[in-house]
């Protein structure tokens, strides 16, 4: 069992930065592809960016290109995710999530190819 355990939430105003964190308990093939989804409230949990093994492939949703980049160092078993110049409308629960790589070189971009979820940190960004 792989435990997630995001941190670096919190508020900003738009146009600022915030750097979340995610760090699982273990490396296991299992947690070697992570990402990261978000959901806002009355909003379906959507994907924001996804990275394959050590960043071989990423995926980031149309939404945040340019503004979020998705990291991962693989010593540390954690997951990074820079947003910059957020918006009002990147307020939302953001969910770390991670599960085994497949053997196509591609970032999983959808929720049920995940196998682990954190609790979720809340971004707040005001304008």
């Amino acid at each position: 069992q792989v435990q997630l355990v995001e941190s670096g939430g919190g508020s900003a105003q738009a146009g600022g930065s915030l750097r979340l964190s995610c760090a699982a308990s273990a490396y296991t093939p299992n947690s070697n592809c992570m990402g990261w989804f978000r959901q806002a409230p009355g909003k379906e949990r959507e994907a924001v960016a996804a990275i394959y093994q050590g960043g071989l492939n990423t995926y980031y949703a149309d939404s945040v290109k340019g503004r979020f980049t998705i990291s991962k160092d693989n010593a540390k078993n954690t997951v990074y995710l820079q947003m910059n110049n957020l918006k009002p409308e990147d307020t939302a629960v953001y969910y770390c999530a991670a599960t085994r790589c497949g053997a196509v070189v591609a970032a999983k971009r959808f929720e049920h190819e995940y196998m682990y979820w954190g609790q979720g940190t809340q971004v707040t960004v005001s304008s």
